[in-house]
């Protein structure tokens, strides 16, 4: 019987174990909180719950070295590590991030010693890669040219459970939501490169009406122009990757980065109250936290926004449970304490790709879109949409399926097309429609907020 390591038992795990054990596939979960991993073992006969920490480098070749693949649910900082062990006992690993350089790096070694390293096969990135390599792919069988391409993704409350003023819950790690905050977004619009540095990443957005979902905002996600290559679309002369929220994220969000609420920079933290570390964000000795927010800001975020961080408890008179850590990590404990879901609330995930193209001398759209909904104490969207790309791609390794090697995102046909395939048959399946191009659509029609 094949056996599968899993390090980490984080919010996304359960889906993905699940698959796992009803494939018949022995699961072994390790991760430093042991009664995380038995919860998700659930007493199964062919489950395996460890408790494990990074640290443990001698117990982490064992594990390897015992398994026919490993899957890392880690944060990402340790990917790196992990595959070099794996590449050292020839095991076949799984990730759902981004590959990193230093993860691209080790392409050679797992090349030459016959592993595959297996990245980016989530929900984004992942299934969107999927979806939109696979409507390339068929653009060009059929001599077909791609003008421009759109991704949009969001994990978001249902509606009817966005109700804080947030308008978010949190459904996976809070600090990689703080942490995404960080990033410079990079986009092609009208053959030209578009660059957002972090500190304006949240005043670049537009409004988009989403069928059936309603009126969102849209903002960067990261570098989307690399995409050009990986997707074989270097004939494109517009591509944009963005993140979906509801309105009014973008505009909170950016005074929580220009406040310096996203540092990481260790700090002492010690008997410090909310409104102390506010008062120092903003240098301020007075008890006006408005207008020394304004003075901070040299603008004014708007009574809205300085409400939302009010309400979150920015500015009250409790002590921070953190002796030391960066700004992000108040942030994120307040997060954590006030954007949870409850147990019998609904999250969503929203993934549109929009593949504009010329064919035939017609120019056409090809719009492929998936929503997902789930329930939080059962299967969220986001845990599945995220762990059964990942699970799927396993079974379909150990089966010999998937024959890549080295390091790979899911946009080869021998990938991407077995695992949509079982994805729908797990019940994830993206909705197609092709039709004509009208005459406004691209980002060039599109109202960007402020630096846009």
């Amino acid at each position: 019987m094949k056996k599968v390591l899993i390090l980490g038992a984080g919010m996304v795990a359960k889906p993905m174990v699940k698959y796992l054990l009803e494939k018949g596939i022995n699961v072994i979960v390790a991760s430093r909180t042991l009664s995380k991993a038995e919860n998700l073992i659930e007493g199964h006969s062919n489950g395996k719950a460890i408790g494990w920490t990074i640290k443990e480098k001698d117990t982490l070749h064992k594990l390897v070295e015992d398994s026919d693949c490993v899957v890392s649910l880690l944060p990402y900082t340790y990917h790196v590590e992990v595959a070099g062990v794996c590449i050292e006992h020839k095991t076949d690993m799984v990730t759902t991030s981004y590959v990193s350089n230093e993860m691209q790096n080790l392409n050679d070694k797992a090349l030459d010693n016959g592993v595959l390293l297996l990245n980016e096969i989530g929900l984004d990135p992942g299934i969107d890669h999927m979806s939109a390599q696979k409507s390339i792919d068929s653009i060009h069988k059929q001599g077909g040219t791609v003008i421009a391409f759109h991704s949009y993704c969001g994990s978001l409350p249902a509606p009817g459970y966005s109700n804080n003023p947030f308008r978010y819950k949190i459904g996976w790690s809070p600090r990689g939501v703080a942490l995404a905050g960080r990033n410079r977004g990079k986009y092609l619009r009208n053959g030209e490169e578009v660059t957002v540095p972090r500190e304006d990443l949240f005043s670049h957005y537009f409004r988009m009406d989403i069928e059936d979902i309603g009126m969102m905002e849209i903002y960067p996600n990261r570098d989307s122009i690399q995409y050009l290559s990986k997707y074989n679309i270097k004939e494109a002369n517009e591509i944009f990757r963005g993140t979906i929220r509801y309105p009014g994220w973008c505009d909170l969000w950016l005074t929580i980065s220009r406040l310096g609420l996203l540092e990481t920079e260790e700090r002492d933290l010690s008997n410090l109250t909310y409104l102390e570390f506010a008062k120092d964000l903003t240098e301020s000795e007075g008890d006006d936290v408005r207008k020394s927010l304004i003075d901070h800001l040299n603008y004014n975020p708007g009574e809205e926004v300085v409400d939302k961080l009010k309400w979150i408890g920015l500015f009250s008179n409790e002590k921070i449970p953190i002796e030391k850590g960066g700004n992000i990590d108040v942030l994120v404990y307040l997060m954590n304490d006030k954007l949870s879901y409850k147990q019998g609330e609904k999250d969503m995930v929203i993934l549109q790709d929009e593949v504009v193209v010329e064919i035939n001398t017609k120019k056409e759209i090809f719009i492929s879109k998936l929503v997902d909904y789930g329930t939080v104490g059962e299967d969220t969207a986001i845990a599945r949409t995220v762990s059964l790309p990942a699970a799927c791609a396993v079974h379909l390794i150990l089966k010999g399926a998937i024959e890549e090697k080295g390091v790979c995102i899911p946009t080869k046909p021998d990938i991407y097309d077995p695992v949509l395939s079982e994805l729908a048959n797990v019940g994830i399946k993206l909705q197609e429609k092709r039709e004509l191009l009208g005459k406004q659509f691209g980002l060039n029609s599109k109202d960007f907020n402020a630096s846009g």
